[in-house]
């Protein structure tokens, strides 16, 4: 093999910024010809891919878990990072190195020839390379954008679960929840287990599912969960589990996306048993990091990467739950490509002070463009060029009892979880992310 073109991870990820002509270019035959010279024999060990607007990063979170309380050799593949590029890649709960990473990346760039490759389809190979030499026994895979034509799609998985279908992302997917359900549905595969947890399900995703002979099962009709007090519960057609543990990610959607994962194992029940004290376990240790995110102080910080209507209507609904006697500060950043006049008027009853931030880039929105539809909205709003500054500015308005929500793009919480502006209040934890 020849030598490796970069020695750092920074400088890999920054030509493969460069190296395909479009950021984005869904299809697979780019990403299956390389992973045939890769792998030319079928992955020994089980898959189970994820898809959905949101609720997916989610739904890998509680599978990662239950699946490693049971013993299993587990590997975990989501996108985006918010602080390091590692978060991507993590084999039996734990981030892959730097050096591991770029090895991979070295043998896709040896492998691929003449074909250029976007920087996702880089990352999914790598991935898929890691659990291999790791010898892992499930791989759980997050879908990156859409489904059918998504680079984590070149695996044909023992499951497929998608956990919801709304508007977001339609230069690639369509204008409504029919084009877009049917792209998600794209990870299904005949007569194999394709869960939807979203309980609204479009006619043609059902109409995929079907045409495919794939094994569909529907919340609410082959599965179904119910709160009882501080515990849940859930059952399908052959079992039942009584007094399960509240979900450690916070928010009442969070039981939903738990009782998706539950399916999804219910479903390979026979492949990858796992005991009902594994998936308790599980359930209660789930965390991920910028998804309602909480650090308590006498001003409580929340932490959010909600950056679509779906998502801000479950923020908004998650802060109604929570309610603080004080005022709520939002502070805001959204991509240019992102609905946000949907996403504020989700949340204006909920916010008493807007401080919308600049974010860069090619996709980028500029705070004053944010604050003038808030304002359009009757909201009162301060523009921010930047988001620490923004954070700053905020802290020393904010009175004990009141709370500063962040929330937006993954662009808008990670400099803020880097930063820690709240340190006064209370040290973060993952004890604390909920």
């Amino acid at each position: 093999m020849p030598e490796p073109r970069f020695a750092t991870l920074a400088d890999w990820l920054s030509w493969q910024e460069t190296l395909h002509p479009r950021a984005v270019e869904l299809g697979l035959d780019r990403v299956r010809a390389v992973l045939r010279r890769l792998q030319p024999q079928p992955p020994s060990h089980a898959a189970i891919t994820v898809g959905g607007t949101n609720g997916k990063g989610s739904c890998v979170a509680f599978l990662e878990a239950m699946l490693r309380a049971a013993g299993y050799r587990v590997g975990a593949y989501t996108s985006p990072h918010l602080l390091r590029y590692n978060e991507r890649i993590r084999i039996d709960g734990a981030e892959t190195d730097d050096a591991a990473i770029q090895g991979a990346f070295a043998r896709i760039d040896a492998a691929r020839g003449e074909r250029s490759l976007t920087y996702f389809e880089f990352g999914t190979l790598a991935a898929l390379e890691l659990f291999r030499d790791a010898g892992v026994e499930v791989a759980v895979l997050e879908v990156g954008l859409g489904g059918r034509l998504d680079a984590v799609n070149v695996i044909d998985a023992d499951a497929a679960l998608v956990a919801s279908i709304d508007i977001d992302h339609v230069e690639w997917l369509g204008p409504d929840r029919e084009s877009i359900g049917y792209e998600k549905a794209g990870i299904f595969r005949p007569d194999r287990p394709a869960i939807c947890a979203d309980p609204d399900p479009p006619a043609r995703l059902l109409d995929h599912a079907r045409a495919i002979g794939a094994r569909l099962l529907l919340v609410g009709r082959d599965y179904n969960f119910a709160r009882a007090g501080q515990h849940w519960r859930w059952c399908d057609g052959e079992s039942q589990l009584d007094a399960l543990p509240l979900p450690a990610l916070s928010g009442e959607h969070q039981i939903g996306n738990a009782a998706a994962a539950l399916a999804a194992l219910a479903s390979l029940r026979h492949r990858l048993p796992v005991g009902p004290d594994a998936l308790r376990a599980g359930l209660a240790a789930a965390h991920i990091p910028g998804r309602f995110q909480i650090v308590p102080g006498p001003v409580e910080w929340i932490l959010d990467v909600a950056h679509n209507p779906h998502a801000a209507r479950v923020l908004a609904e998650n802060l109604r739950d929570r309610p603080c006697s004080g005022r709520t500060f939002a502070v805001v950043g959204l991509l240019a490509d992102k609905d946000a006049d949907s996403i504020i008027r989700s949340l204006t009853g909920e916010v008493d002070s807007w401080h919308p931030v600049t974010l860069g880039g090619s996709r980028g929105r500029t705070g004053e463009e944010l604050a003038a539809r808030l304002w359009d909205e009757g909201q009162r709003a301060t523009p921010e060029n930047e988001i620490i500054e923004a954070c700053q500015t905020v802290k020393t308005i904010a009175a004990p009892g009141d709370r500063i929500v962040v929330f937006g793009s993954f662009h808008t919480v990670a400099p803020v979880l880097a930063a820690r502006p709240w340190v006064s209040n209370a040290p973060l934890s993952l004890a604390t992310e909920v």
